[in-house]
């Protein structure tokens, strides 16, 4: 699929029920995952999976920029301690779909999902330290490189909520002094 290509109505809906059902299946099978279950799951023929992403790399790069997009989505709708707690349950809940995708060998680029992310997470930056809540002092590449690490703790620490919820404890305190 051509980025910047306009689908018809019907052809958006089977998009996204495609990658609603590849996330599902990818995360219930892993690498056993197959394009047949994602279009039995989706209503569709095997064919118009294939229109869509025609191959699974290409597949498992559309779920990784639809998330992308979900979470700054998520981040007009939080401030930046709703959102950090936000993505660590996410990455903790989408264990199965992240690990797939980072074990894939897929060479996802996606430079402006990313920048759009990091543009986000910059706004909710500059709003708490508006508001007092960050101290003045830290920066955006440090919130960033702190976000992407407790995410991966949670992700392949198998976190629970407890435990998310004090290491959040911690980087707030840690972000709040100056």
């Amino acid at each position: 699929m051509l980025e910047g290509t306009q689908l018809r109505a019907d052809a958006q809906r089977n998009r996204a029920r495609i990658l609603d059902a590849a996330e599902a299946v990818f995360a219930e099978f892993g690498t056993r995952a197959s394009t047949e279950e994602v279009a039995r799951r989706a209503g569709v023929a095997i064919g118009t999976v294939f229109r869509h992403f025609p191959t699974k790399d290409d597949l498992l790069a559309a779920i990784m920029k639809r998330l992308l997009a979900q979470l700054v989505e998520e981040a007009g709708k939080r401030d930046l301690f709703a959102f950090f707690t936000h993505m660590v349950a996410q990455a903790a809940a989408k264990k199965t779909v992240v690990d797939l995708l980072a074990g894939s060998g897929v060479d996802i680029r996606l430079p402006d999902a990313v920048s759009h992310l990091e543009e986000a997470v910059g706004s909710l930056l500059e709003q708490a330290q508006a508001a007092g809540a960050v101290a003045d002092s830290v920066r955006l590449p440090e919130v960033m490189a702190l976000l992407v690490s407790v995410c991966q703790g949670a992700l392949h620490g198998g976190w629970d909520e407890q435990l998310q919820a004090h290491t959040l404890a911690v980087i707030f305190a840690g972000l709040k002094r100056d």
